[in-house]
């Protein structure tokens, strides 16, 4: 008797590119059309802009975790663990659970999703001394820790021990690092209000780029503005400058310059994925070289999108551009990747992706953003209303956007609390323990995984 199988559809990553994918597949396909995995350490999608205001205690960390599980037409097969390694040629996807277990996941369709990591340098000490912000364990641990400076600061009687806590170093002068600048000297700036032994003179916060200019995406005139309001507010916004290397409690910039500190924060952009190393295939600056359908040349039934992904932007009409790694693609792209795998399996033509970019919103907390949405240059409380009206509508669920809306209001009204919330545990973690990079098999131990040449747990 000759068994028929549905067919399996595998998506890596639950960012936004790949929870719009398999959203739009349950839409879309009949239950008994295919069965739909996705392979993810939590079961829900990070809502990543909103990082900086977790980490300055404006949003609480579940109001930008939404939930896999809420939907009504939820029925994805949900594997709690990270894809590590994929063999093209077995259509077999290798995973490791959150248990440390080693799993073979075969597939028939495979999207790859799974974004990107923080970018690091051959720097001394720093993947042993920053933090990233790139996880919501990540924005929730150092809200805990930078709140921990002010307090052992204030119980402290050496001088230059409590000015290296009250001393802050953020490097990466794109949209991440701005607003975690930003939000976290409003958060320093409001709470040293409630210790009377501080002198708020010595909170000084950095924030130092090797490029030139601040958010060059943005133009000039919006970068400076950018600039000015850090500066207002008493950022040191040093350009042209980097980390030269990083210790436990001081750090060298590439100028001469050394800053005691107990705390530096990494956001110098992002790279794919280690696993589309794993792959052997093009790739594009690191991303996975693929057509405008998203698909790998060569493999069929194999998608690619997101920050993992170069993929062609036809809206722009240069040869040679793709899409920025942003949200506003991210979400588009899963939506036409689901369109293409279910083509794919109807035995229709595949489309192109094209979306001209909506622009750029960054909010500096409180009433100071810059926007520029379709191209309008924006300042101040419109440039807010602009940015904070994006956020809550890219918001996936209604309880999402009723969080947000909420913690954003009573923000407003009450202030924060300045309460550690115990993430801050004794043994320190930094940038080297949040996105586990060290997890990948290189192609040969995939190859080798898959014909059964190794271990259980490589």
């Amino acid at each position: 008797m000759n068994t028929v199988t549905r067919p399996r559809i595998l998506v890596v990553g639950a960012g936004f590119a790949g929870v719009e994918c398999v959203r739009r597949l349950e839409r879309k396909l009949a239950p008994d059309a295919a069965d739909v995995t996705l392979v993810t350490p939590f079961a829900y999608q990070l809502y990543l802009p909103l990082l900086p205001q977790v980490a300055s205690g404006v949003l609480t960390p579940q109001s930008i975790a939404v939930s896999l599980r809420r939907s009504k037409k939820y029925r994805t097969r949900i594997i709690p663990g990270g894809a590590i390694g994929v063999d093209l040629k077995a259509k077999v996807c290798i995973v490791r659970t959150i248990t440390d277990k080693i799993v073979n996941e075969p597939y028939d369709y495979i999207v790859l999703a799974p974004g990107s990591v923080t970018r690091t340098f051959d720097i001394p000490g720093l993947t042993e001394h920053a933090f990233g912000m790139k996880t919501l364990a990540e924005a929730a641990y150092i809200r805990d820790h930078v709140i921990s400076q002010l307090d052992l600061a204030d119980a402290s009687d050496d001088p230059a021990e409590r000015a290296a806590r009250l001393q802050f170093v953020v490097v990466g002068g794109g949209y991440a690092g701005t607003e975690t600048a930003a939000c976290l000297q409003r958060l320093t700036h409001a709470a040293v209000k409630r210790y009377p032994r501080l002198d708020p003179g010595l909170i000084k916060w950095h924030l130092i780029d090797i490029a030139p200019k601040l958010m060059p995406e943005l133009g000039d005139k919006l970068g400076r503005s950018a600039t000015e309001i850090l500066k207002r507010r008493g950022v040191d916004v040093s350009l042209g400058v980097s980390i030269d290397k990083a210790g436990a409690e001081e750090v060298t910039f590439t100028d001469g310059r050394v800053v005691p500190t107990h705390t530096l924060i990494w956001t110098a952009g992002v790279v794919a994925s280690p696993l589309i190393a794993t792959l052997g295939a093009e790739t594009v600056r690191g991303r996975l070289a693929v057509t405008t359908e998203m698909c790998l040349p060569g493999h069929d039934g194999v998608f690619a999108l997101g920050d993992a992904a170069a993929v062609p932007d036809e809206a722009k009409g240069q040869e040679g551009a793709v899409c920025p790694p942003t949200a506003q693609h991210a979400m588009r792209q899963g939506r036409k990747v689901a369109d293409n795998v279910i083509a794919a399996l109807q035995g229709r033509p595949l489309e192109p992706y094209v979306h001209k970019d909506l622009g750029l919103v960054v909010d500096l907390g409180g009433k100071d953003a810059v926007s520029k949405p379709l191209g309008i240059e924006l300042r101040g409380l419109a440039a807010q209303a602009v940015a904070r009206g994006y956020h809550w509508s890219a918001l996936r669920t209604n309880v999402a956007k009723t969080r947000v809306m909420t913690n954003w209001l009573l923000n407003a009204v009450a202030g924060d609390d300045f309460v550690r919330t115990g993430f801050q545990a004794r043994k320190p973690a930094r940038l080297k323990d949040f996105e586990y990079t060290d997890s990948y098999l290189t192609p040969e131990q995939v190859r080798a995984r898959v014909e059964g040449r190794t271990a259980e747990n490589p």
